[in-house]
């Protein structure tokens, strides 16, 4: 099998002839210190990400030898925000949220455009999406070519909508306070998530995935008759837009998901992404979903991968595998992302010992 057959067949709640590996969101840092201990080339040049908080093309660069090196079975690249240097250690998008930059170039929202529901008239972010925003996902699928799988990530319509509040939290106030301001929201940016995954299909895609954390790690951020309500609906939209147009759609959030999973699976998401091991256990979460859904996850990256040992990720990669790779229809990836604080060389165990581990 390809890579892409290999990814592809697993989303299908199918079963390949191994096990893929795939990562959902490699931090620009970490890039730069995994491609330099495999020797992938100069990691000076690469530039700083507080700039823009996006990867330059360097570290691009760096991101497809690290995929080739290791041989993981597709790639991913989200949509670009458009981000343009404000005061030193912001940056404004190019729908008007004002972000601050960590050292490590992660945006966070200040302050969004959205102050009231007038401010949506003639509010068109789905019109303002043009071919720069899949400027680094073209690089990354150009560079690597059709036989790996290529994922996009797309904002879940609920992470759209309180970048465009200027928080989660004012966004959740507004649940209680503003429906109707929450519903013209997520009008809008479903729209624009809509057009994402359109263009996602025209440049040859194989899949999206949906980020936009919905839990705690002991239960929903918000109610789930809330759930229902203000976020599934838009859901459901982007689900039945991405089967139209040939694409699988997975759904990424942290935290325990067990209140709203099935409406997860009812509105038609083919991957569930990352069945954070704090607060979820991935063989139940294996039984309950087989054939139903895909499972990626779930080698822990908030402590395995910052502070384990080689040997220790090894014999967990090891365990998971055993418990949740059965009868296919499974992804193997870090609980969230490759963040700066992973130790390199746990990232790459974990890779070594999926393929060590992961024949059918």
């Amino acid at each position: 099998m390809t890579s892409r057959e290999r990814f592809m067949t697993a989303l299908d709640c199918r079963q390949p002839d191994r096990v893929p590996v795939w990562e959902m969101y490699f931090n620009g840092e970490a890039i730069l210190s995994v491609a330099e201990l495999l020797n992938l080339g100069d990691t000076s040049a690469a530039g700083d990400q507080r700039v823009t908080g996006q990867e330059g093309e360097e570290v691009i660069e760096l991101y497809c030898r690290i995929v080739e090196e290791l041989q993981l079975d597709g790639t991913c690249f989200g949509v670009g925000q458009g981000m343009v240097p404000e005061a030193p250690g912001t940056a404004r998008d190019k729908f008007g949220t004002l972000h601050e930059l960590s050292e490590l170039g992660e945006p966070y929202p200040l302050e969004g455009p959205i102050k009231s529901e007038a401010d949506l008239d003639g509010f068109d972010m789905a019109g303002r999406l043009d071919e720069q925003d899949f400027a680094q996902v073209v690089q990354v699928m150009d560079r690597l070519g059709p036989d790996l799988a290529h994922v996009v990530s797309i904002p879940d319509p609920y992470k759209v909508s309180w970048r465009l509040r200027g928080g989660m939290e004012q966004l959740l106030m507004d649940y209680a306070m503003a429906p109707d301001l929450v519903h013209a929201l997520k009008r809008v940016a479903t729209d624009y998530c809509l057009a994402a995954i359109d263009m996602s299909a025209e440049i040859g895609a194989d899949a999206v995935i949906i980020p936009g954390d919905l839990a705690g790690e002991t239960n929903l951020i918000m109610s789930p008759t809330a759930y229902r309500a203000m976020i599934k609906p838009y859901q459901a939209e982007m689900c039945q837009r991405a089967h139209e147009r040939g694409l699988k759609i997975c759904k990424h959030s942290d935290g325990n998901m067990w209140p709203i999973l099935d409406d997860l699976i009812e509105i038609g998401f083919d991957g569930f992404h990352p069945v954070q091991p704090q607060s979820m256990d991935i063989g139940e979460t294996k039984a309950h979903l087989a054939g139903k859904a895909c499972i990626l996850g779930n080698i822990d990256c908030r402590e395995l991968l910052v502070y384990g040992s080689e040997d220790e990720v090894r014999q967990t990669v090891k365990e998971t595998i055993e418990i949740a790779a059965p009868g296919g229809g499974y992804i193997l990836v870090s609980s969230n992302s490759i963040h700066p604080s992973v130790k390199p060389e746990n990232f790459i165990a974990m890779v070594k010992a999926a393929k060590e581990f992961g024949e059918y």
